[in-house]
């Protein structure tokens, strides 16, 4: 069955919009455990603009689901931390240290040797290895040549194509999912999943993982509440 991970960037910008721990990040991610939520997801940035290394560090041990860290290895602070703080699952993606959010997955052909390098080490530490991806299946057989547990499909274009045609738009991310399971691969998905399209995603692909969410949970939780917004996105994975 396909896990929900909460990613609670979002409440970090909003408590450092202002300045002190309102809204407290630890206490979401308890509360958000306690709504349900299978998973907490948390992408540290350089700048340090959402989730703080601090914050991290804090969460690691309060985390009683599974706990996700996402973000760009080619900052070197960035694999000491995940090192240090040795989460379940490591996520990376190629972001830039100034980008708003993640806009592509990683090129597993052309990055073979660093991301074998980096899988080789974080197994070594017991953390699972999850690689961000574009829908397309060579960059799954990759993945899975370069040593990775999971790749992430990177769904951000099957939200923006499903309202015009939800087959369509499911329809690479399909072909990806079949040749990471072929591979022997463990799948996750995330970025822009909501409560319109998450439920036609995962009965479509039904042997995805995991799905990380954060910036439609935490929007609409401001309508529906937390445990509410929980729940329905609970009933969307689960719905048959």
């Amino acid at each position: 069955m396909t896990r929900l991970s909460v990613n609670i960037n979002k409440v970090a910008t909003l408590r450092n919009a202002r300045g002190g721990n309102v809204p407290d990040v630890a206490l979401a991610a308890l509360r958000c455990e306690s709504f349900g939520a299978e998973g907490i997801t948390v992408h540290p940035r350089p700048d340090e603009r959402h989730i703080r290394y601090a914050d991290v560090r804090e969460l690691r041990p309060l985390v009683k689901t599974e706990f996700n860290i996402e973000g760009n290895p080619l900052t070197g602070s960035f694999i000491d931390l995940v090192l240090e703080v040795r989460p379940h699952q490591v996520t990376l993606v190629p972001d830039g240290h100034d980008a708003i959010t993640s806009s592509a997955g990683w090129n597993t052909v052309e990055h073979r040797e660093y991301l074998s390098g980096l899988c080789r080490l974080f197994r070594e530490n017991g953390i699972r290895t999850s690689i961000f991806i574009d829908p397309v299946p060579e960059m799954a057989v990759g993945a899975a040549l370069c040593g990775a547990d999971r790749v992430e499909l990177y769904t951000a274009a099957y939200a923006e194509g499903y309202a015009a045609g939800r087959e369509k738009a499911i329809a690479p991310y399909l072909e990806a999912a079949v040749a990471a399971r072929a591979a022997g691969l463990g799948l996750n998905a995330g970025h822009d999943l909501s409560l319109e399209n998450l439920g036609w995603y995962v009965r479509t692909i039904p042997w995805t993982d995991e799905v990380s969410i954060g910036h439609a949970i935490i929007s609409d939780a401001i309508y529906m509440g937390l445990e509410e917004t929980i729940k329905a996105y609970l009933g969307e994975i689960r719905k048959k």
